[in-house]
Parts: C-alpha cells; structure tokens; sequence
C-alpha cells in the first residue's frame, strides 16, 4: 500500500526542506511542493487560482497514486485551514494509501528567525513575517501529528516523519481504503 505524507506548516517552518530530507530517507518516493502548482508572476490569490492550484495539486498527487513505481508520495503546502487539507483529499480518487498528515510548528521567536534569514538570503520578503506568525496559531488546531521544529534541523524532523511511516504510528496516522 503506497504512503501518501502531507507535510503542513506556515511560511518558513520547513517544510520543504524537511520534505527534501524525507525524499532522501524513503524508497521509491516523489515530493510535490504545492508552491510550485501556482508559481506564477504576478502572484494573484482570488477564489479563480485558489481552484486552480487546487486542480493542479490533485491532478498531480492522482496521478502518483495511480503510477506504480512510487511508494511514498510526499506532498507539503501552506494548508492554513483544516478544510484546504479536507478539500485536496476530499479530490482523490483512489483510497488504496496510507495517508500521513504533519504539522511543522515552532515558537514565534524560531519562526522570526527562520524568516530573517531566508530574507538575508533574498529568498523571501519581509511582509513574510507578520503574515506567517499570524497563522502560526491555526497550526495547533489542525487534525495532523504536530512537531516542533523550533530546536531541530529540517534532517531531524525527516527522521521523526520517517520513523512514523516506517512505524505506523501516532493518532494522527489513519489509514484510509
């Protein structure tokens, strides 16, 4: 049974680097980064491309399910809002997969400074940070495995991931058929 890993957090947590680190970690696996569904200039969120990156995350995670060389499909987004998870799974077609559903989360004060160097780095701006610890919060109430990142490296967190897969555990972790 394939293994379907969402990887949630605010901007800046992680996700995406721990998601590299899982990649590395599991076999026969792809990783799909939700930013790249709707990486697009100008950046315009209006209910129209909401759907569209909505489509285009849905598109592609069935097709990795129905792809038979792939046992571990990771996914990570900004999934700020329990029914944005509900939304993405309620567009899945098939149900042969153990689905996985993390919460990367920090202290304010790790998020900030996570945040500061990606903007030394030119990776992001600086109305990232008021925006992403407001969300910060939403995180906590969200159906999914919470792990705090604020004292570990993105590798670390990978590993926690990769032992709940390897393993099978923790409430969060349902299996659905």
């Amino acid at each position: 049974m394939k293994n379907l890993i969402f990887i949630n957090g605010t901007m800046g947590v992680g996700k995406t680097a721990t998601s590299r680190e899982l990649q590395k970690l599991l076999s026969n696996c792809v990783f799909l980064d939700g930013d790249w569904c709707w990486d697009m200039s100008p950046f315009i969120v209006n209910d129209e491309t909401k759907n569209m990156v909505i489509d285009n995350i849905s598109y592609l995670i069935n097709n990795f399910l129905s792809c038979s060389v792939y046992e571990n499909i990771i996914f990570c987004w900004v999934m700020h809002e329990q029914s944005i998870i509900d939304n993405v799974l309620s567009r899945l077609k098939r149900h042969d997969y153990k689905l996985y559903k993390f919460s990367l989360v920090c202290t304010e004060q790790a998020l900030i400074s996570r945040i500061a160097k990606d903007i030394k780095m030119g990776i992001r701006t600086e109305d990232v940070i008021d925006r992403s610890v407001s969300r910060l919060k939403n995180y906590f109430q969200m159906d999914t495995c919470k792990i705090d990142v604020s004292n570990i490296s993105a590798k670390e967190a990978a590993e926690i991931i990769f032992k709940h897969v390897k393993h099978q555990r923790f409430g969060s972790v349902k299996e659905k058929k």
